[in-house]
Protein backbone atom coordinates (compact mmCIF):
# COMPACT_ATOMS: atom_id res chain seq x y z
CA UNK A 1 0.00 0.00 0.00
CA UNK A 2 1.23 3.72 -0.67
CA UNK A 3 1.36 5.23 2.20
CA UNK A 4 1.87 9.45 3.59
CA UNK A 5 1.92 10.15 7.07
CA UNK A 6 2.49 13.71 8.39
CA UNK A 7 3.99 14.28 11.64
CA UNK A 8 2.84 17.57 13.21
CA UNK A 9 5.87 19.76 15.20
CA UNK A 10 4.89 18.94 18.35
CA UNK A 11 5.31 15.31 18.16
CA UNK A 12 8.80 15.72 17.05
CA UNK A 13 9.58 17.98 20.47
CA UNK A 14 10.80 15.03 22.64
CA UNK A 15 13.46 12.44 22.27
CA UNK A 16 10.65 9.47 23.32
CA UNK A 17 8.11 10.61 20.79
CA UNK A 18 10.39 10.71 17.86
CA UNK A 19 11.63 7.31 19.12
CA UNK A 20 8.06 5.86 19.10
CA UNK A 21 6.92 7.25 15.87
CA UNK A 22 10.52 6.50 13.96
CA UNK A 23 9.99 2.45 15.49
CA UNK A 24 6.17 2.90 14.11
CA UNK A 25 7.34 3.83 10.65
CA UNK A 26 9.71 2.07 10.18
CA UNK A 27 7.94 -0.70 10.87
CA UNK A 28 5.46 0.16 8.35
CA UNK A 29 8.70 -0.03 5.68
CA UNK A 30 9.16 -3.02 6.82
CA UNK A 31 5.54 -4.83 6.55
CA UNK A 32 6.11 -3.76 2.80
CA UNK A 33 4.71 -0.20 2.62
CA UNK A 34 5.71 2.29 -0.04
CA UNK A 35 5.67 5.17 2.16
CA UNK A 36 6.80 9.57 2.62
CA UNK A 37 6.70 10.62 5.43
CA UNK A 38 6.03 14.46 5.53
CA UNK A 39 6.93 16.67 8.76
CA UNK A 40 6.08 20.47 10.53
CA UNK A 41 8.31 21.90 13.12
CA UNK A 42 6.32 24.89 14.35
CA UNK A 43 6.77 24.78 18.22
CA UNK A 44 10.52 24.70 17.33
CA UNK A 45 10.65 27.57 14.93
CA UNK A 46 8.63 29.58 17.12
CA UNK A 47 11.27 29.19 19.88
CA UNK A 48 14.10 30.16 17.60
CA UNK A 49 12.54 33.30 16.25
CA UNK A 50 11.82 34.30 19.65
CA UNK A 51 15.58 33.84 20.62
CA UNK A 52 15.75 36.61 17.40
CA UNK A 53 13.08 38.59 18.76
CA UNK A 54 10.77 38.21 16.78
CA UNK A 55 7.60 37.35 17.45
CA UNK A 56 5.58 34.64 15.45
CA UNK A 57 2.31 35.68 13.68
CA UNK A 58 -0.31 33.11 12.37
CA UNK A 59 -3.51 34.01 9.86
CA UNK A 60 -6.22 31.07 9.81
CA UNK A 61 -3.59 28.86 10.74
CA UNK A 62 -0.83 29.82 8.49
CA UNK A 63 2.37 31.45 9.73
CA UNK A 64 3.21 34.91 8.37
CA UNK A 65 6.66 34.87 6.91
CA UNK A 66 8.34 37.82 5.91
CA UNK A 67 11.51 37.59 3.86
CA UNK A 68 13.68 38.09 7.20
CA UNK A 69 13.02 35.35 8.12
CA UNK A 70 13.17 33.01 5.50
CA UNK A 71 16.58 31.88 6.26
CA UNK A 72 15.25 31.07 9.98
CA UNK A 73 12.57 28.46 8.58
CA UNK A 74 15.24 26.68 6.17
CA UNK A 75 17.46 26.37 9.13
CA UNK A 76 15.21 24.99 11.77
CA UNK A 77 12.22 22.93 9.42
CA UNK A 78 14.92 21.19 6.57
CA UNK A 79 17.78 21.59 8.92
CA UNK A 80 17.48 20.59 13.02
CA UNK A 81 13.88 19.19 12.54
CA UNK A 82 14.34 17.07 9.42
CA UNK A 83 18.10 15.75 10.65
CA UNK A 84 16.33 14.95 13.93
CA UNK A 85 13.69 12.96 12.45
CA UNK A 86 16.22 10.99 9.74
CA UNK A 87 18.59 10.46 12.55
CA UNK A 88 16.20 8.96 14.51
CA UNK A 89 14.50 6.68 11.83
CA UNK A 90 17.76 5.45 10.58
CA UNK A 91 18.71 4.55 14.46
CA UNK A 92 15.29 2.42 14.32
CA UNK A 93 16.48 0.81 11.35
CA UNK A 94 14.68 2.56 7.77
CA UNK A 95 16.66 3.79 5.50
CA UNK A 96 15.40 7.30 5.78
CA UNK A 97 16.63 10.26 3.12
CA UNK A 98 15.80 13.54 4.43
CA UNK A 99 14.48 16.12 1.65
CA UNK A 100 12.87 19.33 1.02
CA UNK A 101 10.21 19.88 -1.72
CA UNK A 102 13.07 21.74 -3.44
CA UNK A 103 14.94 18.93 -3.89
CA UNK A 104 14.59 17.82 -7.49
CA UNK A 105 11.53 19.83 -8.19
CA UNK A 106 9.69 17.44 -5.77
CA UNK A 107 6.95 20.36 -5.10
CA UNK A 108 6.71 23.73 -6.81
CA UNK A 109 4.78 26.28 -5.16
CA UNK A 110 3.32 30.37 -5.61
CA UNK A 111 3.17 32.59 -3.25
CA UNK A 112 -0.07 32.71 -1.72
CA UNK A 113 -1.15 36.19 -0.35
CA UNK A 114 1.81 39.11 -0.24
CA UNK A 115 0.33 39.68 2.98
CA UNK A 116 1.91 36.30 4.06
CA UNK A 117 4.94 36.73 2.93
CA UNK A 118 7.00 33.53 1.62
CA UNK A 119 3.92 31.59 2.42
CA UNK A 120 3.61 29.14 -0.90
CA UNK A 121 0.49 27.15 -1.99
CA UNK A 122 1.83 24.03 -3.84
CA UNK A 123 0.95 24.12 -7.22
CA UNK A 124 2.68 21.16 -8.54
CA UNK A 125 4.59 17.98 -7.33
CA UNK A 126 6.64 15.66 -9.57
CA UNK A 127 6.76 12.77 -7.56
CA UNK A 128 9.43 10.77 -9.59
CA UNK A 129 11.95 11.27 -6.53
CA UNK A 130 9.23 9.41 -4.25
CA UNK A 131 8.46 6.61 -7.19
CA UNK A 132 12.42 5.87 -7.06
CA UNK A 133 13.17 6.02 -3.39
CA UNK A 134 10.02 3.65 -2.45
CA UNK A 135 10.66 1.08 -4.78
CA UNK A 136 14.26 0.75 -3.83
CA UNK A 137 13.27 0.79 -0.31
CA UNK A 138 14.14 4.03 1.28
CA UNK A 139 11.71 6.09 3.24
CA UNK A 140 11.61 9.87 1.72
CA UNK A 141 11.45 12.29 4.86
CA UNK A 142 10.01 15.67 3.77
CA UNK A 143 10.61 19.33 5.18
CA UNK A 144 7.70 21.67 4.06
CA UNK A 145 9.94 23.97 2.02
CA UNK A 146 9.17 24.44 -1.44
CA UNK A 147 10.90 25.72 -4.77
CA UNK A 148 9.31 28.32 -7.15
CA UNK A 149 10.03 30.52 -10.21
CA UNK A 150 13.31 32.32 -10.29
CA UNK A 151 14.64 30.24 -6.91
CA UNK A 152 11.71 31.35 -5.09
CA UNK A 153 11.55 29.43 -1.85
CA UNK A 154 8.30 29.66 0.02
CA UNK A 155 7.16 28.37 3.78
CA UNK A 156 4.39 25.57 3.03
CA UNK A 157 2.05 24.67 5.97
CA UNK A 158 2.83 21.46 6.79
CA UNK A 159 -0.73 19.77 6.41
CA UNK A 160 -1.03 21.27 2.69
CA UNK A 161 2.10 20.19 1.90
CA UNK A 162 1.19 16.56 2.91
CA UNK A 163 -2.00 17.08 0.81
CA UNK A 164 0.13 17.54 -2.42
CA UNK A 165 2.76 15.15 -1.85
CA UNK A 166 -0.23 12.33 -1.50
CA UNK A 167 -1.69 13.26 -4.31
CA UNK A 168 1.09 13.49 -6.53
CA UNK A 169 2.73 10.35 -5.11
CA UNK A 170 -1.01 8.94 -5.39
CA UNK A 171 -1.34 7.23 -2.15
CA UNK A 172 -4.42 5.32 -0.89
CA UNK A 173 -4.48 6.61 2.57
CA UNK A 174 -3.12 9.93 4.37
CA UNK A 175 -2.55 9.63 7.91
CA UNK A 176 -2.04 13.22 10.08
CA UNK A 177 -0.14 12.39 13.39
CA UNK A 178 -1.03 15.22 15.79
CA UNK A 179 -1.69 16.23 19.45
CA UNK A 180 -5.34 15.86 19.57
CA UNK A 181 -7.36 13.18 19.58
CA UNK A 182 -9.26 13.60 16.08
CA UNK A 183 -11.67 16.63 15.11
CA UNK A 184 -14.32 17.48 17.79
CA UNK A 185 -17.66 18.65 17.02
CA UNK A 186 -19.58 22.02 19.08
CA UNK A 187 -19.71 19.88 22.04
CA UNK A 188 -16.62 18.78 22.09
CA UNK A 189 -17.21 15.26 21.35
CA UNK A 190 -14.87 13.63 18.87
CA UNK A 191 -16.36 13.27 15.13
CA UNK A 192 -15.67 9.61 13.85
CA UNK A 193 -16.30 10.25 10.44
CA UNK A 194 -16.44 13.32 8.18
CA UNK A 195 -17.57 14.14 4.20
CA UNK A 196 -15.72 16.93 2.95
CA UNK A 197 -19.47 18.74 3.31
CA UNK A 198 -19.47 18.45 6.87
CA UNK A 199 -16.29 19.29 7.35
CA UNK A 200 -16.77 22.80 5.62
CA UNK A 201 -19.77 23.11 7.35
CA UNK A 202 -17.41 23.16 10.56
CA UNK A 203 -15.08 25.86 9.28
CA UNK A 204 -18.07 27.98 8.15
CA UNK A 205 -20.27 27.20 11.43
CA UNK A 206 -16.51 28.68 13.44
CA UNK A 207 -16.37 24.88 15.36
CA UNK A 208 -13.35 24.43 13.46
CA UNK A 209 -10.28 27.45 13.71
CA UNK A 210 -6.70 27.92 13.26
CA UNK A 211 -4.96 24.67 12.75
CA UNK A 212 -7.48 22.56 12.64
CA UNK A 213 -8.81 24.73 10.02
CA UNK A 214 -5.91 24.76 7.74
CA UNK A 215 -5.69 20.50 8.56
CA UNK A 216 -9.34 20.24 7.53
CA UNK A 217 -9.02 22.08 4.55
CA UNK A 218 -5.75 19.47 3.58
CA UNK A 219 -8.03 16.78 4.13
CA UNK A 220 -10.66 17.57 1.49
CA UNK A 221 -7.94 18.70 -0.97
CA UNK A 222 -6.65 15.41 -0.55
CA UNK A 223 -9.89 13.38 -0.64
CA UNK A 224 -10.68 15.75 -3.60
CA UNK A 225 -7.66 14.90 -5.23
CA UNK A 226 -8.53 11.28 -5.33
CA UNK A 227 -7.09 9.80 -2.14
CA UNK A 228 -9.72 7.33 -0.35
CA UNK A 229 -9.28 8.34 2.79
CA UNK A 230 -7.75 10.64 5.51
CA UNK A 231 -7.29 9.87 8.93
CA UNK A 232 -6.66 12.97 11.87
CA UNK A 233 -5.25 10.75 14.84
CA UNK A 234 -3.33 11.72 17.89
CA UNK A 235 0.27 10.93 17.67
CA UNK A 236 0.81 10.22 21.28
CA UNK A 237 -1.21 7.03 21.63
CA UNK A 238 0.77 3.70 21.34
CA UNK A 239 1.16 1.85 18.20
CA UNK A 240 -1.84 4.71 16.13
CA UNK A 241 0.04 4.02 13.07
CA UNK A 242 -0.88 0.19 12.86
CA UNK A 243 -3.92 0.44 14.70
CA UNK A 244 -5.56 3.03 12.23
CA UNK A 245 -4.31 0.60 9.36
CA UNK A 246 -5.94 -2.41 11.56
CA UNK A 247 -9.43 -0.31 11.11
CA UNK A 248 -9.63 0.58 15.13
CA UNK A 249 -11.95 3.45 16.00
CA UNK A 250 -9.78 6.28 17.11
CA UNK A 251 -9.68 10.12 15.97
CA UNK A 252 -11.54 11.05 13.04
CA UNK A 253 -11.37 9.76 8.88
CA UNK A 254 -12.19 12.18 6.17
CA UNK A 255 -14.60 10.16 3.36
CA UNK A 256 -15.56 11.22 0.06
Amino acid sequence: MKLLVKLGGTLLESEDSRNSLALQLTALVDAGHRLVVVHGGGKRLSRYLATLDHESEFRNGLRVTPPETLDAVLRVLAGSVNHHLVAELQKAGAKAVGLSGIDAGLVRAVQMDPELGAVGKVESVDASLLELLTTQGYLPTVACIAGGDDGAIFNVNADQMAAGCARGFGVDRVIFLTDVGGVLDAEQVRIRTLTCGEAEELISSGVAQGGMEAKLRSAMAAVAGGIKSVSIVAGTEPDILARVLAGEDTGTTLLP
